[in-house]
């Protein structure tokens, strides 16, 4: 068994799978991971980063941990994105590490700091924290990212480096609200799925995380609720709320395995005092093609 406490994360990433392990990553010094071999039972595992890279530091003077990450897997390597902020403050960077295995027991693993993604400072209309990485059917590599300020953006990456691909176009807007973040961009069938995270987080008990979706045709939107509205005009679907002991709950990330969709969360655990805790659900698709949460699993 895990030691205690072991399922203490905040900012959980998509899950991704490497044989027959899972693998998350999570905010917290030098970026932090965990594997478990059922998504139940989670053990402690090994930091990205021993020292920040040098360009890190230069972005964002005084920051103290890597914040929001996630990982896919591409051309035979895990390329993991992570921000560099600090508390309500927009200037901000997104980089990027690759390794070819997350096992650390692998003579291979070894990250390697790819550099910035995209950055915002000051008078920006975006803050680049939270990014969330979908490999599109045909190839293309798109990024959702945003916290607050004037919403959740999408850019496109160069499948190949993992990089920004067109540096001079502008950022795509998908969606709004005054207290938006968290954003997890995927596709089931034929249209494309944002989910957002509404309110406020890091507050214990207090918190007022709540998760909304929309869904487009284009993966550049416009993303609609079930109502039809559009979310860069405060619209979303309730995806995911408080309930009982599972405060607050956010950051969603999603994982195809064996037929199955699962949902990776964070919430506040109303047992532990508000410590944040990582949950597994899975995912029911209505026959209008919504999703739904079917079943919640509990991480020890």
């Amino acid at each position: 068994m895990p030691l205690e406490g072991q399922t203490f994360v905040h900012d959980p990433s998509t899950v991704v799978k490497e044989d027959g392990t899972y693998y998350v990553f999570s905010t917290g010094r030098g970026v932090l991971s965990k594997s478990s071999r059922d998504l139940v039972h989670w053990t402690n595992g090994l930091s990205v980063f021993g020292q920040m890279p040098g360009w890190s530091l230069s972005a964002v003077p005084g920051f103290r941990g890597c914040w929001a990450p996630d990982v896919i897997r591409l051309n035979g390597q895990f390329y993991l994105y992570y921000a560099v902020s600090t508390f309500g403050k927009q200037v901000s960077a997104i980089g990027l590490a690759t390794n070819p295995t997350l096992d650390s027991s692998s003579t291979n693993y070894h990250w390697t700091d790819r550099g910035p993604v995209i950055q915002s400072t000051n008078g920006s209309a975006f803050n680049t924290i939270d990014p969330s990485v979908m490999s599109d059917t045909d190839g293309k590599l798109w990024m959702a990212f945003g916290s607050f300020w004037k919403g959740i953006y999408l850019i496109q990456l160069d499948p190949k480096t993992g990089l920004r691909a067109g540096t001079n176009s502008a950022p795509q807007r998908l969606a709004w609200n005054s207290k938006i973040e968290a954003a997890c961009l995927t596709r089931h069938d034929e249209f494309y799925y944002l989910f957002v995270n509404w309110g406020q987080c890091c507050r214990g008990t207090n918190s007022t995380y709540e998760v909304h979706v929309g869904r487009a045709k284009n993966i550049t939107g416009p993303y609609l609720d079930r109502d039809g509205k559009d979310l860069v005009d405060e619209g979303g679907t309730l995806f995911l709320e408080t309930t009982g002991r599972f405060i607050g709950p956010g950051h969603i990330g999603i994982l195809t395995d064996g037929g199955t969709n699962w949902f990776s969360y964070h919430y506040y655990d109303a047992d532990t005092y508000g410590r944040s805790r990582l949950a597994v659900g899975q995912i029911h698709w209505s026959d209008a093609g919504w999703p739904e949460v079917q079943k919640i699993v509990q991480a020890k």
